[in-house]
């Protein structure tokens, strides 16, 4: 089993993670920490870093491993047998490992404003933002299992945009990935948040999956209405 997994598939993942995170982290700081921008300014600055970014390295990494680069996705893409349940394994590895250096390089390019490569996160993100994760993650999950299964060739343009747009339009600033939000955990910037928060915020991720995943069952079930 292990000889199927290629060592290009996990470096793929850790790349693309990584790479994630300091798209989602890097804009944060850079706009409200060294250009002191306006905080609804750097959500929009996010948002649209995070948008280009995340179309790149699907269309960059999909053909490799799929670029999943969020463990909710590659728990679907399980569940539907799509990889198998090692893969499954060391691709959330890779993704979280990916997310927590793509912390340590955001803060190393701002060194001179954070002053540390890891630090625990105090930002406070509960109460009904939580809900902003299920939707969110919802709608990322489900666009993603609908795309893969009518082949669409728009993929990375249109799961770039949905999270690019969705950033701006959730209460939580649509995180829907649980490696992310690990990451994020050990930030102290404004994209942090606090790790009880995040460990809600990934059981709201995991649950906002699933009912993805139950209504593209639904969307493609074979039975019919008399």
């Amino acid at each position: 089993m292990l000889k199927r997994i290629s060592i290009g598939e996990l470096f793929a993942e850790f790349i693309g993670s990584m790479f994630l995170v300091m798209a989602a982290v890097s804009s944060i700081i850079l706009f409200t920490v060294v250009l002191d921008s306006h905080i609804s300014v750097a959500i929009l600055a996010n948002a649209v870093t995070v948008a280009f970014v995340l179309c790149a390295l699907i269309e960059i990494f999909g053909p490799i491993s799929g670029a999943h680069f969020n463990p909710v996705v590659t728990m679907v893409m399980a569940i539907n047998k799509k990889i198998g349940a090692m893969k499954a394994a060391l691709f959330v590895l890779l993704q979280i490992i990916g997310g927590i250096t793509g912390i340590i390089a955001s803060h190393l390019m701002f060194y001179n404003e954070i002053g540390s490569l890891l630090s625990v996160s105090d930002t406070a993100r509960n109460e009904y933002i939580f809900f902003g994760e299920i939707f969110g993650t919802f709608i990322l999950v489900l666009a993603i299992l609908i795309l893969v299964k009518v082949k669409s060739n728009k993929l990375p343009i249109i799961v770039g945009l949905l999270v690019g747009g969705q950033l701006m339009a959730t209460s939580s600033t649509m995180f829907a990935n649980p490696q992310v939000t690990i990451a994020r955990m050990f930030t102290d910037s404004a994209a942090g948040i606090r790790p009880i928060d995040g460990m809600v915020f990934i059981l709201m991720q995991i649950i906002g999956a699933l009912l993805a995943y139950a209504t593209y069952r639904l969307i493609f079930s074979r039975f019919q209405l008399q």
